[in-house]
């Protein structure tokens, strides 16, 4: 009993505790280094872990240039991963393109995400602990989040569409607990000076509200915590909901118009809200998402609907919901030369072009020799014959045919051997470059 105590009050294992059940051995670990006491605890914590269950470590630190110490914490980060033998990559990225839009933090945090994910591993590890679990809760209530924005953080985040799995090991321990490591082991770390500085809501909740609750409530970092897991129940929960209301939905598949009609308001609300959060997109306000609901569910038949949000898109065409990032502007002329390439970028519709070869199925490789291979945009007077038995069709008619939404028509990849249309991507192959059985072809798909 007394080794048990033992064991769950020692800061190693229990991290080492919470984690070996859920990061298999040769797994790698990408630990985010800021160079604060929190992060750098969790180096030492990792590293020395690392070799009894044969995880790979490495680090990354992202240097947002903001601060005129950003230099030093960069080199302060690599050195110390210098002397743990922890491999480190350091990126620089430029927060000035999104600031005026976003603003420094929020700017700051989408340009960490996208750094992160950038990187190949198999965890990501990130050093929020319980001080910062409750500070989350409070901004968001104070911001007015629904329940999935009040959810809890939790220890293991699965990987999505957009991110890698991530790991936050340290959820149930305070900062003071950190701090009383750190001095223990004498580790050294850097001081970020804007944490001083209460402009920035984080900083004013922990810097003048949070001593002051902890007078009061001194274990309101628990109490806090209990409640965020209790969202977050109730957050999987309304997810089970909206997953028996859409019942044959294919993720990935616009949504119909009718699920949302089959429901009650509230319902629908959580039908509509599922939707934007398993396509990718960012969550709107309350406000946002009632009006977007609105339109989608009572503008009449033939509207075009498209709501903007976040650079996001919601769309309903055919009576069916569409969610992607806003579509930027492109080059009419836009013309790619094929010379064997596995992939290609197709910045019309910010797609990329998959080009893998097959036997008996897709386009005859051998009638691909006949002339250069290139990509384009519909000119507006293209035909094609897709079978055999089937008379030539307008590309115009086959699109409508295929219920393709109106404002993809124009950024459709056109496949063209010389002059001639061999296949318009993912929607039909010329019937005369469709490959035989047994015979060498290509498939081409957009992602």
């Amino acid at each position: 009993m007394a080794n048990s105590r033992k064991s769950k009050s020692n800061l190693l294992e229990r991290v080492a505790e919470a984690l070996s059940p859920v990061v298999p051995q040769e797994h790698s670990i990408l630990l985010g280094l800021s160079g604060g006491i929190d992060s750098v605890v969790l180096l030492h914590l990792l590293s020395t872990l690392a070799p009894r269950f044969s995880w790979r470590l490495s680090a990354l630190h992202i240097n947002h240039g903001i601060s005129p110490n950003a230099d030093v914490w960069a080199k302060f980060c690599e050195e110390l991963c210098s002397r743990y033998k922890v491999p480190i990559i350091i990126e620089r990225v430029d927060i000035a393109p999104l600031r005026n839009e976003h603003g420094i933090e929020a700017a700051a945090r989408k340009l960490r995400q996208a750094a992160f994910f950038r990187q190949a591993c198999d965890f990501v590890a990130l050093a929020h602990h319980a001080d910062d679990q409750a500070e989350t809760l409070l901004l968001q209530l104070l911001r007015g989040a629904g329940i999935k924005g009040v959810a809890a953080m939790p220890l293991l985040k699965h990987a999505t569409a957009l991110t890698h799995a991530t790991l936050r090991p340290l959820l149930e321990i305070t900062r003071d607990l950190l701090l009383k490591y750190a001095q223990k082991h004498e580790l050294n770390w850097v001081e970020d000076e804007s944490n001083a500085v209460d402009y920035y809501p984080r900083n004013f909740l922990r810097n003048q509200i949070l001593p002051k609750l902890e007078e009061k409530f001194p274990a309101y970092r628990n109490t806090l915590s209990r409640s965020a897991s209790h969202f977050a129940e109730a957050s999987e929960l309304l997810d089970e909901l909206a997953q028996q209301d859409l019942q044959n939905w294919v993720k990935g598949d616009p949504l119909d118009l009718a699920f949302l009609h089959s429901v009650s308001l509230p319902r629908s609300k959580n039908l509509l809200r599922y939707f934007l959060y398993t396509s990718g997109a960012p969550m709107p306000q309350s406000s946002h998402l009632d009006d977007m609901l609105q339109q989608l569910m009572e503008a009449r038949k033939d509207a075009a609907v498209c709501i903007e949000f976040a650079h996001w898109q919601v769309r309903r065409f055919q009576n069916k919901i569409y969610v992607l990032p806003s579509l930027s502007d492109y080059d009419r002329n836009l013309k790619l030369t094929w010379q064997g390439e596995n992939e290609l970028e197709w910045p019309a519709s910010n797609k990329r072009l998959l080009l893998t070869k097959s036997t008996g199925q897709g386009i005859s490789l051998n009638k691909l020799q006949q002339a250069p291979i290139t990509f384009r945009l519909r000119s507006g007077k293209e035909k094609l014959r897709p079978f055999s038995n089937a008379s030539t069709r307008s590309l115009k008619n086959l699109l409508q045919e295929k219920k393709i939404p109106p404002w993809l028509r124009e950024r459709l990849p056109l496949m063209y051997c010389g002059e001639e249309l061999v296949c318009v991507v993912d929607v039909a192959i010329t019937e005369r470059y469709q490959a035989q059985n047994g015979e060498e072809g290509l498939s081409v798909t957009s992602v």
